[in-house]
This record gives C-alpha cells, structure tokens and sequence, in this order.
C-alpha cells in the first residue's frame, strides 16, 4: 500500500492536535453565536458542493496525470521522512 503524504502530513502530531484546536474553537464559537452558525452552515454547504463539483471535473485530469501523482507523492513522503528526522518537534502536539 503506498503511502500518502497528505495523510502523513495530517497524522503528525503537531499537525493533527492544531487542527483540533482550531475545530474546537470554531464549534465552540458556532455554538456561542446563533447568527455565526447559520452563516457557518451555509459556508459550509456551499464549500461541500463547489468541492464535489470541482472533484467530478477533474476527475479525467487526475486519472491521466496519476503516474505523476505518484511520483510527486513518494518524492515527497521521501522529503517528510527527512523532515521529521532532521526537526523531531514535529512529533509533538503544539502544546509542547
């Protein structure tokens, strides 16, 4: 199974405990200001349905370029590899 850099990225620790930072922060904002979070929900769905879209759009360009895709990925799992071997704080959540 080759790997994903994407979800590498998202799964180190400082990466993945900032995002819940900001999730929790913007729930607890959506929840503190009733005028906020129906705005919010708009977003929202409007962002779920321009990314659905854009997804079916590309679609053929991302099956023609995947041999490039890749390459591009395993060169940069390559590139995360060194990273967390040469800065070891990317093992820590943002707290620490």
């Amino acid at each position: 199974v080759q790997e994903n850099v994407l979800q590498r990225v998202l799964q180190l620790p400082v990466v993945s405990s900032t995002c819940e930072s900001l999730q929790r922060t913007y729930s607890s904002t959506k929840e503190a200001h009733p005028l906020m979070a129906s705005v919010c929900e708009v977003y929202e769905r409007g962002v779920q349905g321009a990314g659905a879209l854009a997804m079916w759009g590309m679609e053929p360009v991302v099956r023609k370029l995947e041999p490039q895709f890749a390459v591009a990925n395993n060169l940069a799992c390559r590139g995360l590899d060194h990273l967390e071997e040469k800065i070891p704080a990317l093992q820590y959540p943002v707290d620490k």
